[in-house]
């Protein structure tokens, strides 16, 4: 790694690498690796004079049974090896930062997405269902949860390399809705009916009612969601063929 950056004279660094394979990576022994390569690659930006770091982490570092997430308050109580590995990834990089004078900042990512996604995933799913080419499923129509257009996701990561932002950060919409609100505005979307699908929701006992963030920290910085929900559902529905 300390090789591929000798005498870029680089002084900023995004990383956004990580195992992240729909219905794997939650429990993968690959999250173990990706510590290791994660703080390596850390190490030799610092060792060739880097002095600014931002790294994607993830809302699953938080103590979800508190609904409502913040930085200052929320404890970091992550249950998935995913979470427990991003949290352990953050931790050793704010300490090896914090010795070398380098300032890091760390994104809690909250469900960011658009085009390109997975189509195993939630959104991609229900498109495929209001489509005709997939079968209804259920979901957990009256939980809440905070979700990101891709698009602003990624100004929020950018934004926080140019500002020099230090410390963590949630980079979220702090707009939470009902799942079955996101159910009939993709059916609509789809000119489609939701009802194949809200009449099989159940509620799950281990699902929280609410998963979201609050973003007023990142907001003091200067940034701002260019997107309504409406906005990137709309590009996602157009963005699956």
């Amino acid at each position: 790694m300390a090789g591929a950056l000798a005498g870029t004279g680089v002084t900023h660094l995004l990383h956004l690498a990580w195992y992240t394979e729909h219905g794997h990576y939650w429990a993968s022994p690959l999250n173990i690796r990706w510590v290791d390569a994660s703080l390596r690659w850390i190490q030799a930006f610092a060792a060739q004079g880097g002095r600014h770091v931002v790294v994607a982490g993830t809302c699953a570092e938080y103590d979800w049974t508190h609904g409502w997430l913040r930085e200052d308050s929320t404890p970091l109580q992550p249950t998935s090896l995913y979470g427990v590995a991003k949290d352990a990834t953050r931790r050793l990089a704010q300490a090896w930062c914090a010795a070398e004078g380098i300032s890091l900042a760390w994104g809690h990512l909250f469900f960011p997405f658009g085009p390109g996604e997975a189509r195993p995933r939630l959104l991609p799913s229900l498109i495929e269902v209001f489509r005709g080419r997939a079968a209804p499923f259920g979901v957990n129509a009256a939980s809440y949860r905070g979700l990101l257009p891709v698009q602003d996701a990624a100004r929020a990561l950018v934004h926080l390399l140019l500002q020099g932002g230090d410390g963590r950060y949630n980079i979220c919409s702090a707009q939470p809705v009902p799942i079955g609100d996101l159910v009939r505005e993709l059916a609509h979307l789809c000119q489609a009916d939701p009802q194949p699908v809200l009449q099989l929701a159940t509620a799950r006992p281990d699902d929280p009612v609410l998963l979201a963030g609050d973003n007023r920290r990142l907001r003091a910085t200067g940034w701002y969601p260019t997107l309504t929900l409406q906005q990137g559902l709309q590009q996602l529905v157009e963005a699956q063929p």
